[in-house]
């Protein structure tokens, strides 16, 4: 191993050990350093940076200046074992992270998407989709939390998820209502379980046996909005699974602000379940739904009201 694959290892490693996956950056890295190495270089430099990142010309700015992120990151890191190490400034293909505009599906809709389940080949195919959308609308878990939940994170008699090892190494317990409980009991008790379920731990379980698979959920998923007829709002706002978060997200401040309770409290509950570290990525979800902004500027126009 080169002192710089030995070095991104370690780099690897260190981080990780913080919590992070890095999946993504590992397989960018390593291309990195494959290029670094076909120049014939031993150390990194910005110049060799620059012309990694912006490969190939007409690339999306926002995924140059991702790439250029990940090697600068790692820069630093190397700079302290290796002097001759160029770090790129920030000011080099500075980016703004734009994210989607959350596809708020209406109560319409998610019936819609999981009566849709039924065109899909095999009865227990169909109940594993039906399942999975149901629970990721009544608990705003992520597509990623709920494929690696297992059957022994599921407490029928507690009515309650345990969610292991999730974002950042987080693991958390959701409390679930008792129809959720009498639905999951009900998938897990189907007739048509495949019968590798006995080997296989996971709670949802593909035709096959297997664990899902993301991108397989990801294409299924696709395929039952198309033939539910959903459409994009916009070229920024088109229906995907993950926003099914952001909707239960909305309608838990939603009911606080029309059970006349306080969302300030529903929030910092909201943020615990959904698993976020820092309460301000909660609020980017619920930043999108016009409702939700006419509920709080109504409150707000009652206090000003009552306060003159």
């Amino acid at each position: 191993m080169t002192p710089l694959r030995q070095a991104l290892a370690d780099y690897l490693a260190m981080r990780r050990a913080l919590g992070y996956r890095l999946a993504r950056a590992e397989k960018l890295l390593a291309q990195f350093l494959a290029f670094v190495e076909d120049r014939g270089e031993e150390h990194l430099s910005i110049e060799a940076a620059l012309a990694w990142a912006t490969a190939p010309a007409g690339a999306d700015p926002s995924w140059m200046s991702r790439r250029l992120s990940d090697v600068r990151r790692f820069a630093i890191h190397l700079c302290g074992i290796d002097p001759a190490t160029e770090v790129p400034p920030t000011d080099i293909l500075p980016g703004r992270t734009r994210r989607a505009t959350p596809y708020l599906y209406s109560a319409e809709e998610i019936a819609a998407l999981m009566t849709a389940t039924a065109t899909l080949r095999g009865s227990h195919r169909q109940a594993t989709y039906r399942t999975l959308i149901g629970l990721l609308a009544v608990t705003g878990m992520r597509v990623g939390e709920v494929i690696g939940l297992d059957s022994d994170d599921f407490d029928a008699l507690g009515g309650v998820l345990t969610i292991r090892c999730g974002k950042f190494g987080k693991s958390r317990e959701l409390p679930l209502h008792r129809t959720t409980v009498a639905a999951l009991e009900d998938y897990l008790d189907r007739a048509d379980r495949p019968h590798q379920a006995s080997t296989v731990p996971a709670l949802l379980l593909s035709p096959a046996g297997t664990r899902l698979l993301y991108v397989n959920v990801q294409n299924t998923f696709q395929r039952l909005v198309r033939h539910c007829g959903i459409a994009p709002r916009s070229t920024a706002c088109r229906p995907r699974l993950h926003d099914l978060r952001h909707g239960f997200a909305i309608n838990t401040i939603l009911d606080a602000y029309r059970d006349g309770d306080d969302p300030g409290a529903r929030l910092a509950i909201l943020s615990t379940y959904l698993g976020h570290v820092n309460p301000i990525h909660t609020y980017w979800y619920l930043s999108a739904s016009p409702e939700l902004l006419k509920l709080a500027g109504d409150r707000l126009e009652r206090h000003l009201g009552g306060a003159a």
